[in-house]
């Protein structure tokens, strides 16, 4: 494959972020965040209250509605020091978070663990709650995380309840801050309503009730979908290429009636918010061609490297969509719920999307490696830029509204490079 990604080194993907360009709270008025905006090479500043006005009259956004769990445990150990546990996703004994969050009694989780080495093997942790007294038992160690069992008293409260009231809001790790209650609505979309994230998706964080009352106004079309964000999105590349780095797998949910809504806006620019929001809808593209090439008696999920296998197979967008809403009519589905392990990287030919909202991210991070698939080397131009020009970065920072480089041709609105 001609610029396969697999061979691409994560060096070329560097720059130079000084501490004093994060932004380790977000600004009292989300809406007055910057907003850098660019398009056919040409890159010109804004606010995201100027978004109506920056977006074609016909355009269709797509959010994703997840919402953040408080999914950090703190445990006081007698002897006074502290083990935290970091719940990821649930192990195999749920479906999926949404599922193991309305578990009661006991759940299964696959965790990260912060002091492990104090944690004596078959030692239970005990953390006490008002009237909640929640225990964690180690039950292994996997690869890079534990598999913990949490169990609680009353048994009937579920899993979503104990942590709201136990749990503390997973911050970004470089954050070095404890998390306060105020957090809870500072690291939250406005409208967050499925749960099940561990972390933020950071472009949705500058939407205000009134900017969505302006966009409402202008008539540009919107909808929602879910892509629950773990933790893996903060996962460093450590590998010398791509191909040895395991790029984490998430739980994408998405309605039947998004999927017959997306295919009657097939003639608009489509502008997702948010890399997460991106990577579902592209991830929908190739469940749909793996769909049309054999049926499956259960959602199909998509691994890291196999939209690449696939594009011998590529078909218009309408089409992949097509066999993606006829199965799951076929078995009778609301719901398309399944995982993508999508990695997208330059090498990567987008099918979906037009535009991007999304903030600006860490150095020699897969989230880079998707920008510098939609917009091509002139990633360096609009990070030097946002850099000379004082912008927020990182999850509670400014914003970039970002066309593709390439030109987009509606041949049965399939995007032709």
């Amino acid at each position: 494959m001609k610029n396969d990604p697999r061979n691409l080194s994560i060096e070329d993907f560097d720059y130079h972020l000084p501490a004093e360009r994060i932004a380790w709270s977000p600004l009292p008025v989300r809406h007055e965040s910057k907003l850098l905006c660019y398009k056919n090479g040409t890159i010109s500043d804004h606010h995201y209250i100027d978004l109506p006005t920056l977006l074609p009259a016909n355009s269709f956004l797509v959010f994703n509605e997840t919402k953040v769990i408080p999914a950090r445990l703190l445990f006081e150990k007698n002897t006074g020091g502290t083990i935290e546990i970091f719940c990821l996703q649930p192990d195999t004994s749920h479906r999926d978070m949404s599922e193991a969050l309305l578990a009661t009694k006991s759940v299964i989780m696959q965790c990260l663990v912060g002091g492990a080495s104090k944690w004596k093997p078959g030692v239970s942790l005990l953390k006490k709650c008002g009237l909640i007294e929640l225990r964690a038992y180690v039950l292994k160690k996997q690869n890079d995380h534990f598999l913990i069992e949490l169990e609680w008293t009353p048994n009937e409260l579920t899993f979503a309840s104990v942590l709201e009231k136990a749990g503390a809001t997973p911050l970004p790790p470089y954050i070095k801050r404890p998390a306060a209650d105020q957090d809870r609505q500072l690291y939250q979309t406005v409208y967050a309503k499925q749960a099940g994230s561990v972390a933020a998706p950071t472009a949705g964080l500058h939407f205000t009730d009134e900017l969505l009352k302006r966009l409402q106004q202008k008539k540009i079309e919107h909808d929602f979908l879910t892509l629950h964000v773990g933790a893996g999105t903060f996962k460093p590349v450590k590998a010398s290429t791509m191909l040895a780095h395991e790029m984490h797998a998430e739980w994408i949910d998405v309605s039947l009636s998004f999927l017959e809504k997306w295919q009657a806006q097939l003639d608009k620019p489509l502008v997702a918010v948010g890399t997460t929001s991106m990577r579902t809808l592209e991830s929908l593209y190739w469940l749909g061609v793996k769909l049309r090439k054999k049926d499956h008696e259960t959602a199909p999920v998509l691994s890291q490297w196999e939209c690449y296998e696939l594009e011998k197979d590529a078909v218009p967008l309408h089409a992949a969509l097509t066999s993606l809403i006829n199965w799951m009519r076929s078995h009778k589905l609301k719901n398309f719920v399944t995982q993508t392990a999508l990695l997208v990287a330059p090498g990567y030919s987008c099918r979906v999307v037009n535009g991007l909202l999304t903030n600006f991210h860490q150095p020699r991070s897969t989230l880079l490696l998707l920008i510098a698939a939609l917009v091509g080397d002139d990633w360096r131009k609009i990070y030097q830029h946002a850099l000379d020009d004082h912008y927020r970065f990182l999850s509670f920072g400014d914003g970039s509204l970002l066309w593709r480089n390439d030109q987009y041709v509606a041949s049965g609105n399939m995007i032709v490079n």
